[in-house]
């Protein structure tokens, strides 16, 4: 076992899925500099730098797939796949389905997302759940450097188009670029467990769905994705010094869900809080509500997520963000409410999977 920060750990699983597998391409801007190390291994045919046309690269990556390669493109940010949606929404997740098989895209998007740092709400997105309502796409999103190395090998080897989604408070080498851009002396609340940790010797992949519960609860559940997860991990510390015993579950992807693992909790506790950096309304939180009434059961429920635009100003976007406060108070609201007495769950599907 070694230990690694959750950037050294992406690029150790990419390195070693590079030198078994010459189908493997990196794409994006400045890639060559970004993944220096890559670059001077595998060279300018299989990392190649482009153009600040996101959707020129991604609908390269789209047709390199589709020709045999298995190509790794990187979005720097996922507020710009706005400007590429065509080839993610249209095209890629689509393609399986409109040839009836006979054509997969089998392509990694690499895309860095989320806030804490004072960089606006056109910067600070996350923006998993719209992504993960488009039939034939995954989504991922890691919370600490072992899974992200191992999810990293999971989407090189998924047929299907995988959205690899790395949130930028656990990247070292994302809060060293914008330290460097006058943000000093602001507190980032970096998670320690997140962003360095101890990972394999050797990578092996992990299943997608694979929800982790990180903590057993008896009196509620909090699932979560990404820096989320170490948020619920504290609000958690701070309800039990309330006499609150919470557990918490990692989901690890956002499409396709892992059902059993998340209603396996529930039934247990028959209280919900998600806490989500996305968007409060039409996503991901409303979806595990609706996945816990389609399974039988009725939790109360809360969120705590993102609804508004995220403020400019590193103090504002405290406010809008979760973080372990916001938790710790839905947390107790939730335990005044008038939960039913526990059911047993009627229906379940191991995943939740809009195309798969």
């Amino acid at each position: 076992m070694r230990e690694m920060t959750y950037a050294q750990a992406i690029e150790d699983a990419l390195m070693q899925a590079m030198a078994s597998d010459p189908r493997i391409v990196v794409f994006g801007e400045d890639v060559h500099a970004i993944r220096m190390n890559l670059f001077a291994r595998f060279g300018e045919s299989r990392v190649r730098p482009t153009p600040i046309s996101e959707s020129a690269f991604l609908g390269a990556g789209v047709t390199a797939a589709m020709g045999g390669l298995r190509p790794i493109v990187e979005i720097m940010m996922v507020d710009f796949v706005a400007v590429a949606a065509d080839a993610l929404i249209n095209h890629a997740a689509k393609v399986e389905a409109f040839s009836g098989g006979r054509w997969k895209v089998p392509m990694v998007v690499r895309i860095a997302c989320g806030g804490g740092y004072g960089d606006g709400g056109q910067h600070e997105q996350a923006l998993w759940g719209l992504l993960a309502q488009v039939p034939g796409m995954k989504v991922v999103v890691p919370s600490n450097p072992a899974d992200a190395g191992a999810l990293m090998l999971s989407a090189i080897e998924d047929e299907a188009p995988v959205l690899f989604m790395e949130h930028k408070l656990l990247a070292d080498y994302w809060l060293d670029y914008l330290a460097d851009g006058g943000r000093t002396g602001l507190d980032y609340q970096v998670p320690e467990a997140g962003a360095r940790g101890v990972v394999p010797d050797t990578w092996g992949s992990i299943p997608i769905p694979a929800a982790q519960v990180l903590r057993a609860g008896r009196d509620l559940t909090m699932v979560g994705v990404g820096v989320a997860v170490h948020r619920c991990l504290e609000a958690a510390e701070r309800l039990a010094e309330l006499g609150i015993d919470a557990g918490v579950v990692d989901l690890r992807s956002v499409s396709p869900l892992d059902v059993d693992t998340v209603c396996a909790e529930l039934a247990k506790t028959q209280r919900l809080l998600v806490a989500d950096e996305d968007y409060k309304h039409f996503g991901l939180a409303g979806e595990l509500a609706a996945v816990a009434l389609e399974a039988g059961l009725q939790p109360a429920f809360q969120r705590v997520c993102v609804e508004r635009t995220i403020p400019y100003d590193r103090r504002r976007e405290v406010e809008v963000l979760p973080n372990a406060a916001r938790i710790v108070d839905a947390a107790t609201m939730l335990m005044s409410a008038r939960t039913p007495s526990p059911l047993s769950v009627t229906h379940t599907s191991h995943s939740r999977s809009p195309g798969h």
